[in-house]
């Protein structure tokens, strides 16, 4: 059980974590295509989305809001080269349209692309979060996520984003697969995470989930240790000292990216007993402005921690 908690609190850590960061994922993986990129392009990539939706409304003025989706889709997968169609998606991903943005791709599910695969993986996954999406059709589609990206590194293993969003959709699968497998998964999940970090040092959301992994298994109790020992014989192990050299390492590429880096930096300092530092860092992640949910979520933990520091 003790397992089966650790498993459910990392699905809902990472879930957490991949929303926030999408458009620095998306800025990264554009720099990796195009060595020079125009600083509109954003606001050139939301026109041509209006224009073809206005092309559809024109020809087809009856059809109902999601089959007009579909044919925008399709306009722009017959009519537009690779190149913006990939544009087009970071710009959807960037803006939350988890719908649209699967159904422009999904049409790309037989590409020889990793660059459209482990998008492919990341929409299907993403899906898995909306309130209307049934929990046989969650299962589905977390299990389609995991094979779109397991495609995406046969096509190309250099790629960091198929090893980030592979080590992702494998931990979502375990949740399925039971905790035996969960634990042997956790191997393979670093395995990949380091490869992700290795192929892009910059990526500062795959360093902080590789931090928070550490973290996790580092405050195991000894008897939640003793659990999952009998569930497998050798369970992942790790320290605070690694997880701290994750999230200062994370800091490091992008400062002040991420409230949660903060918070996280500060609750490793209180594990290893250095006041001091833990209160500086809990004191940022309290400052950081509260723009998201999960923003608000760490101002409130933050809070609450500096008040028994200061006890």
């Amino acid at each position: 059980m003790a397992s089966a908690s650790l498993s459910a609190a990392f699905r809902r850590f990472v879930n957490r974590t991949v929303k926030t960061r999408r458009m620095k994922e998306c800025i990264w993986t554009d720099r990796i295509r195009t060595s020079v990129r125009s600083t509109s392009t954003e606001s050139l990539i939301s026109l041509r989305f209006e224009r073809w939706t206005q092309v559809v409304l024109l020809v087809f003025p009856t059809l109902s809001s999601q089959s007009r989706l579909s044919a925008v889709a399709l306009f722009i997968c017959i009519l537009c080269p690779a190149q913006e169609v990939l544009e087009q998606a970071d710009y959807l991903y960037s803006c939350g349209e988890t719908q649209k943005l699967h159904q422009l791709l999904v049409r790309h599910k037989d590409s020889d692309d990793a660059e459209f695969l482990w998008r492919l993986a990341r929409a299907s996954r993403d899906l898995t979060s909306l309130s209307s999406i049934s929990a046989d059709e969650k299962k589905r589609l977390t299990y389609e996520a995991l094979d779109y990206a397991k495609k995406a590194l046969e096509k190309d293993e250099a790629s960091f984003a198929a090893h980030k969003w592979f080590a992702i959709c494998l931990s979502d699968v375990g949740d399925y697969e039971g905790i035996k497998v969960k634990l042997g998964n956790s191997y393979i999940i670093r395995n990949h995470l380091e490869r992700a970090i290795e192929l892009n040092p910059k990526d500062a959301t795959s360093i902080h989930i590789l931090g928070y992994w550490c973290f996790a298994f580092a405050e195991l109790a000894w008897y939640q240790r003793k659990v999952a020992a009998v569930i497998f014989a050798s369970p992942p192990t790790a320290t605070y000292e690694e997880a701290l050299a994750f999230f200062l390492k994370a800091e490091e590429v992008d400062p002040n990216f991420y409230s949660k880096n903060l918070l996280m930096l500060g609750k490793t300092y209180m594990m290893l007993s250095d006041v001091q530092r833990a209160t500086l860092w809990l004191t940022k992640a309290r400052d950081y402005p509260a723009v998201t949910e999960e923003d608000k979520q760490v101002h409130k933990e933050a809070l609450e921690l500096l008040k028994k520091l200061n006890r």
